[in-house]
């Protein structure tokens, strides 16, 4: 299966050069200038993973990252100025998976592309078995929160919660193993499964994690915080 790519930034050279490396590593390319153009093109073709840009005219890729989370759980990698911390930040929580930052090495990008296009492939082919028989041992349950580890869904209370393929990735490798406490590091290279240098949108995650899991995200039942060591889910009955 050739896998179809969106590129969205609005200074063409990059643009550019960004699709000719990964139409050189088989993929498909589309192209897109801002946000709204790339929300044009997402309706209109089969997309596997976005790289949208934070700053651009017309509509910025937040919004565009908004816009797509209402229907969308593709991966989606922003590239970033350093200036733009507060942006990137924010993107993570309205459902980015990652970012890379400019400027920025080719392979480093490709590298990314390539790690996400195959988990997210991994979770369509689960989706395509979600209606056969799924036996017990592939459930993860702890108190009222519940982990399809074969139709890659998750519930609290029997009521579906939408996850990134990010986030649910994380809440897989905590719920496994309910009570261990894992540092930001291990998360990292757990999920992401490259060296952790910089371990803030394991940060963002958990916040937005909290969000969809807890009833009260600042009193949290399940996923706790344990102060200057990690993250891990609770053990609950």
């Amino acid at each position: 299966m050739k896998h179809t790519i969106l590129v969205v930034e609005d200074e063409k050279g990059i643009r550019e050069t960004v699709s000719i490396f990964l139409k050189n590593q088989g993929y498909e390319v589309i192209q897109a200038q801002n946000g709204e153009e790339g929300l044009q093109m997402v309706a209109q073709h089969e997309i596997h993973l976005a790289i949208v840009d934070i700053m651009m005219p017309v509509m910025d890729g937040i919004t565009m990252t908004m816009q797509l989370r209402k229907n969308y759980d593709f991966p989606i990698i922003f590239l970033s100025a350093k200036s733009e911390d507060i942006d990137k930040i924010t993107g993570l929580n309205l459902g980015a998976d990652d970012y890379v930052t400019k400027p920025f090495e080719a392979m480093e990008l490709i590298a990314r592309v390539n790690s996400h296009i195959r988990r997210y492939e991994q979770i369509l082919d689960l989706k395509k078995n979600a209606g056969k028989p799924v036996e017990q041992s592939h459930r993860l349950v702890v108190g009222g929160l519940e982990l399809d580890q074969y139709s890659k869904e998750a519930f609290v209370n029997g009521n579906a919660i939408r996850l990134t393929a990010k986030e649910f990735q994380i809440l897989e490798l905590l719920m496994s193993y309910p009570g261990r406490v894992y540092s930001a590091e291990e998360i990292y290279e757990a999920v992401w499964k490259e060296d952790a240098i910089n371990t803030e949108t394991i940060m963002v995650h958990v916040r937005k994690l909290r969000e969809k899991i807890e009833v009260n995200p600042r009193k949290p039942e399940y996923l706790k915080v344990v102060w200057g060591i990690g993250y891990k889910i609770e053990k609950v009955r």
